[in-house]
């Protein structure tokens, strides 16, 4: 059974998303208006990122519970676990936990992507958080 809110998943998949889409930097001091260049910087990749920044803090804020929900969503919707096995999931994950679990789940490819079908496994959603929040 799922014991996080699903606001607190919806919000990590809506921020992952807007830093999945973050691009290598090509220009380290551009030195130009963000208005003159179209706003393109936001897509670039800077180390002090807020949204990283931002999903970072959130995540690490989250009770070590729901971060090993948070990682073990991850693990169902990868086809780590089946939906069966989700209470040896969360085990696992609560076992694993020795570093930093905002650096681990950000460091996974398609990480909105996995949450998300996660979500779905337990007949949750996030169409009615993103409508909200897009």
């Amino acid at each position: 059974m799922l014991n996080i809110d699903t606001n607190k998943v919806c919000f990590v998949i809506v921020k992952a998303r807007e830093f999945d889409v973050k691009e290598d930097v090509v220009e380290a001091d551009p030195g130009s208006n963000p208005t003159d260049d179209a706003g393109r910087g936001v897509l670039a990749d800077y180390p002090d990122d807020p949204v990283h920044e931002e999903l970072t803090s959130f995540i690490d804020d989250l009770n070590v519970d729901e971060q090993a929900q948070m990682v073990a969503l991850a693990w169902l919707g990868r086809g780590d676990y089946s939906l069966a096995e989700w209470d040896a999931a969360v085990a696992a994950a609560l076992d694993r936990q020795t570093g930093s679990t905002a650096r681990y789940l950000l460091g996974i490819p398609i990480l909105a992507d996995l949450l998300e079908e996660g979500l779905s496994q337990h007949d949750q959603s996030c169409e009615d958080f993103e409508m909200g929040h897009l």
